[in-house]
């Protein structure tokens, strides 16, 4: 493959508009991610996110819009091998072993990545000689992701990519997307993880109802959302505490929503209530991201 100038966007979406039957999936989606960025698509179900990959890939026809990937038409930039894709449901054959596998899928690039070092970065060096079905469903996951960068490709695409992983193998696979970047990568991940997309991504990008609604660092889209969070262990409350939207109870610690957290702390010391374990917070990007994702809220 080419050598690919700095200044082409990895990914550079226009206007995409995408329906299935009479459902809009994707309306009107603008966006561009720089080469090397590592960045979530976020959202709840029916979002926008699996239909955009889908769009990315060109595994559909949009009804409107344009979309270019290092400046090439979705076909085009899968058949030069500048595309690796992990999919939600993808698959792989049966009653084959997991190295045949990984060896027909390299056969059909002209430069592959070198097999040892592919299966000892994605973390299936153990795994070479085992029968496709025996395995886990994690392990699934990694061989996926081994034959999505067979090619060595500029840009990976993941859609729910851990879903099916437990802690430990998580907390792996992202100290592989994390050594992805650093050699220069751009991974575009979908996930409703959104701890994940808090610890690992350089952008977060939100969509509902097929529409962008926030865009930027994570921090940037946590301080979009007004309010904190006062935790404490507390055996009784006042009834009626100023700033307070909600109440949760775990146990004996008791989570308050306010959006003035001096005069919820005012009141709760006038009532003589111990300020025992206190922890103010800011609101956490699953916060954010529902607020922002049920109030249509746009910037």
């Amino acid at each position: 493959m080419p050598a690919l100038a700095l200044d082409v966007p990895a990914l550079d979406i226009s206007g995409l508009t995408v329906r299935h039957g009479d459902v809009l999936a994707v309306d009107d989606l603008d966006l561009r991610i720089g080469q090397g960025e590592t960045v979530a698509l976020l959202g709840p179900n029916g979002a926008g996110k699996s239909s955009t990959v889908s769009a990315v890939l060109g595994l559909l026809r949009p009804s409107a819009g344009a979309v270019r990937v290092l400046g090439r038409t979705p076909s085009d930039a899968v058949r030069a091998g500048c595309v690796g894709a992990m999919l939600q449901h993808g698959g792989l054959p049966g009653e084959a072993r997991v190295g045949e596998v990984v060896h027909l899928v390299r056969s059909s690039y002209a430069d592959p990545w070198p097999t040892a070092d592919l299966a000892a970065t994605t973390g299936i060096d153990g795994l070479l000689g085992r029968p496709v079905d025996a395995l886990s469903g994690g392990q699934r996951q990694r061989v996926l992701l081994a034959l999505a960068l067979a090619g060595r490709p500029p840009l990976l695409l993941l859609d729910e990519p851990t879903s099916a992983m437990d802690v430990e193998g998580r907390r792996a696979f992202w100290t592989t997307m994390r050594g992805l970047a650093a050699r220069g990568t751009t991974v575009v991940f979908a996930t409703h993880h959104l701890e994940e997309a808090d610890a690992v991504a350089d952008r977060v990008v939100v969509l509902a109802g097929g529409r962008l609604v926030a865009d930027g660092s994570a921090a940037a889209v946590r301080s979009a959302v007004s309010g904190r969070t006062v935790r404490l262990t507390a055996d009784r409350l006042p009834g009626d505490l100023p700033g307070v939207t909600s109440v949760t109870r775990q146990g004996a610690t008791v989570a308050l929503a306010t959006g003035d957290v001096e005069a919820t702390l005012r009141a709760l010391l006038d009532a003589g209530v111990p300020l025992t374990d206190l922890d103010v917070r800011g609101a956490s990007l699953e916060d954010a991201v529902l607020s922002l994702t049920t109030s249509g809220a746009t910037r």
